[in-house]
Order: structure tokens, then sequence, then C-alpha cells
């Protein structure tokens, strides 16, 4: 089945309490479509990147089988940059600077080629944008979509409109609060379904995720690490294991959500054990299985009677 990421493409700067890396690659799309590839080898990644970009980073996205037939590339513009600094907690992190660059004219045409892309998976860009390329899709099956405070408090009409459009919002607890006008994460999630998405991911940072359906909540926990480097681009990890294996199993049961998360989960530990994309640039199977396999001891108990 055919994944279509939308996303970012970037060169961060990165400055965490373990070190500094300078014009790295990052991005949401970046991330969402490297995660994803370890489950399905048919993803379809439209972005836009500006002459500066580094040759063999597309080589790395080709070597990974994503189809960037979608990839526009600048001539006249440099790529994205972002440059962020985290506290000693990971927690927070100061903006040093944002220069959109090449990105801020982004206009997502989506070529017949991925019109009839399975599953959409739409990274933190504007709301507009995103009902631009969904309104290009052919009958996906299952339209996710990612979304910030800065969307929420200065789109709001906008974004809402969209998420009448699709499946599948994640978010984080402040942004649930902030889009919900709820303090508590339950309400919050129903309050979101009646906007639209029938399937609620609320990510809680160090302390996991909660998953909401009509019939269902499950709260995966975040995996405890010993040392984290660099958490920028976890959520879109977590957001490319977790369509990734929906692509691959084609099983949107409850059951199944529960599994994504967990995979997404996983994709997301690992890459936060490295800067930028370096903890799963290079991933075998085993690694990540072994991975899972933590999580599921982490959460497994027997049950007794009183």
């Amino acid at each position: 089945m055919s994944l279509l990421v939308v996303g970012s493409l970037a060169l961060d700067t990165i400055e965490t309490p373990f070190g500094k890396e300078e014009y790295t690659l990052g991005g949401s799309a970046t991330f969402i479509t490297t995660a994803a590839s370890y489950f399905t080898d048919n993803i379809r990644l439209v972005g836009v990147v500006g002459y500066d970009f580094p040759k063999k980073e597309i080589d790395f996205l080709r070597s990974k089988k994503i189809d960037i037939s979608g990839l526009e590339i600048s001539k006249d513009e440099k790529t994205f940059h972002w440059h962020g600094k985290y506290d000693f907690d990971l927690n927070t992190r100061e903006t040093i600077t944002t220069d959109l660059n090449a990105f801020e004219h982004f206009n997502p045409v989506i070529s017949e080629k991925f019109k009839n892309s399975d599953y959409v998976c739409l990274g933190n860009i504007h709301p507009g944008l995103q009902k631009k390329v969904i309104e290009q899709i052919d009958k996906p099956k299952l339209i996710m979509i990612d979304t910030m405070n800065f969307w929420i408090d200065g789109t709001p009409d906008e974004l809402k409109e969209t998420l009448t459009l699709v499946d599948l919002i994640v978010i984080n607890d402040s942004e649930a609060r902030d889009l919900s006008k709820e303090f508590n994460l339950v309400s919050a999630a129903k309050k979101i379904m009646e906007l639209g998405p029938r399937i609620i991911i609320i990510k809680k940072g160090e302390h996991g995720a909660l998953l909401f359906t009509e019939n269902t909540i499950f709260s995966a926990p975040a995996f405890p690490l010993e040392q984290v480097f660099d958490p920028t681009g976890a959520g879109d990890t977590f957001a490319g294991g977790f369509m990734g294996w929906i692509s691959k199993t084609e099983n949107l049961s409850d059951d199944n959500l529960k599994l994504a998360v967990i995979y997404g989960s996983t994709m997301a530990s690992l890459a936060v054990e490295k800067f930028s994309l370096d903890g799963i640039r290079d991933l075998d199977k085993k690694t990540i299985m072994n991975r899972f396999d933590e999580f599921i001891k982490l959460t497994h108990f027997e049950t007794v009677s009183i």
C-alpha cells in the first residue's frame, strides 16, 4: 500500500547540553518518511528544498526506497533552516532562528502518480496547505495530520475546516488543551473528535502517548532511556512508525492502532538517542524488534484476583 508524506525538509542547527550539530538533516517529512521506510517500501514524498541541500541526503532518501519525484529543488533559495537550543531537561527549547527560505513559498501540487495514495500523512504545515493536499487525493483510506499551537492560535478557522476532512490527528498534550479548551485530556479528545477526526493521538513527551477512538482509550508509555541526546523530530518519527505500520498491515482496527502506537513509540525512542536523524538512519529489523520487545516487557503484567 502507498503512503504519501507531505511536510518540511530542513537543515537544522541543534544545541543540547550534550553537544551541537550545525546544518544537520531535519524537517517533518524527513523523519516521517525515514521511520516509515522500515515498514513499507511504497513511500511518496512531497516537499521542497533549496539549492544548498546536500546531494548525499537526497541519495540517502533514495536509499530508503522513498519516491522523491515530488521533491522540488529551488534554484534560487536556500533550504528551510531552524536553529533551536534545548535546556538541560530537554523538555524546554528556545528557537534561536527560523529561516523559511524555499519553504516559505511551498505550494504542494500532487502529481497524477501520487493522487491514488492509500494513506496520507501530513506533517506540521499550514492547515490551508493540508486541506489543499487532501482535496487532490482520490479516496484515501486514512488521512493523518499533525499541527501545533502556532496554527491552533493563529489560523483556528482554517484548522477546524481542515479537521472536518481528516481521520486522525496527532498533537501533544498542551496543543490538545489549546484546541479543545479542555484541561482534562479525555475531555479534550472527545471535543476534538467532534471537530472531525475519529482517531486522536495525544503525545505526552517523556510520559508516553494516549490513543482515543470511539470505543478505546489506550495509554502507551515512553521508553525509559538513560540518555536522550536530541528530542528534535521525535514526534515526526512517532508518526512515521505509526503510519508505516498501518500502511504495511492495512488494518484500522482498534487493536492494530494500539500496535501502531507502540511501533511509533519504538521508533521515536531510537531517534532521540542520537542527534538529528542519526538514530534511525541505519537500523536493522533486529534492533527495532528488540526495542519493541522491551516495550512489551515494560507493559506486561499478570492478572491476579483479589
